[in-house]
């Protein structure tokens, strides 16, 4: 066994255990940064776009975070007039609620012998001593809110910044390495933002077609407020795995609060079994495709791993910065062993591809 290498081998992982450390105790800091350089990845072909049209750097890097702005206030916007449509049927979904309680505690009664007054008492004492802890609950929602706030206006800032002084990043990076290298960076740091782009734009589309197919799905399935739930279980898209169930989840809660009907229960469930088989088989090679070229396993793995790092903020970011990684891998030789292991299964020729991705070559 080759001691140099492998000594090479264990200085590379002891690196990566100590960026996870620093990313991990740097979160308050490194997560609006993170956000704002991935988003000004995003947003730089419509800034480009403008200075093509003779819009000076300052002006399209404005008009670049104003057209996120008008975006994410859109989808807002739509959401909260589907929202006032629902507040307008608390009083209903009250109703069934207290039905629902009232069934449970005759369930109760008649086979646990518990009588409604005794229940009562019951739940008298434990809303006594849950009092304080929903006071905590409140100010701590109160604080998360306060933060969100913050932290929005923060990645704002720095994704307006990353555009605007974005040719001085650059150059800083390019003379952290040797004038012979410099070429090459400069295809790692470029292909890294057309893989960013490529990605994110394809998720992007990706969640607006979820939303048409769950709008249609949940308004035949007969739920209240359709649109909201499409545009809820859409966004949820963008936490991976446990986002889609997330918001099915709330919205078979709400089906069964607002109506309690179990046809509907079961068309929620169908739309949801549907819209992620033409998802997995149609949609995701098709939109998003293997874009990133990462292996599913170290997809999966490093969702965890954000999640565990990160929280929720983790788990949206840890795909596309994999991403980035494994094109730094590709291109600097002592971590090729490391692009290779990242990567998918190398398949043989004419064989790449799922089958749906294959059928649309053949038809091309």
């Amino acid at each position: 066994m080759n001691i140099s290498y492998l000594n090479q081998t264990l200085r590379i992982l002891l690196l990566f255990v100590l960026v996870f450390g620093i990313l991990y105790f740097a979160k308050a800091v490194l997560i609006p940064l993170t956000f704002g350089m991935v988003l000004s990845m995003l947003l730089l072909p419509i800034c480009h776009w403008l200075q093509g049209k003779g819009v000076g750097n300052s002006l399209s890097s404005i008009l670049s975070v104003v057209a996120l702005l008008v975006v994410i206030g859109g989808v807002i916007t739509l959401l909260q007039y589907q929202l006032s449509d629902l507040l307008d049927d608390l009083t209903k979904i009250e109703e069934r609620v207290n039905n629902i309680i009232a069934g449970l505690k005759e369930y109760v009664k008649q086979h646990f012998g518990i009588s409604h007054r005794e229940q009562q008492k019951i739940i008298k004492e434990q809303q006594g001593s849950t009092m304080g802890q929903a006071a905590g609950m409140v100010t701590t929602l109160i604080g998360s809110f306060a933060g969100i706030l913050v932290d929005a206006i923060l990645v704002l800032v720095y994704t307006f910044l990353f555009i605007f002084y974005r040719s001085h990043f650059k150059k800083f990076i390019l003379r952290l390495f040797k004038p012979d290298s410099r070429k090459e960076t400069e295809v790692v740091l470029d292909d890294a933002s057309k893989v960013t782009q490529s990605y994110l734009g394809g998720l992007g589309l990706m969640i607006v077609m979820l939303w048409v197919m769950y709008g249609i799905g949940f308004t035949i399935a007969g739920v209240n407020n359709a649109i909201f739930f499409a545009i809820l279980c859409g966004v949820l898209e963008l936490v991976p795995f446990a986002g889609n169930i997330t918001g099915t989840s709330i919205t078979v809660l709400m089906a069964l609060a607002q109506s309690g009907d179990t046809k509907v229960v079961v068309g929620v469930l169908i739309t949801y079994g549907l819209v992620q088989l033409i998802q997995t088989y149609l949609l995701e090679p098709l939109v998003v495709g293997d874009r990133l070229n990462i292996n599913p396993l170290f997809t999966i793995l490093i969702i965890v791993v954000g999640e565990a790092v990160w929280g929720i903020p983790g788990m949206i970011l840890a795909v596309p910065l994999l991403g980035m990684f494994k094109i730094v891998c590709d291109h600097f030789e002592p971590l090729h062993d490391y692009a290779f292991l990242i990567g998918p299964p190398k398949e043989k020729k004419g064989e790449e591809g799922n089958f749906i991705t294959r059928i649309f070559k053949k038809n091309k």
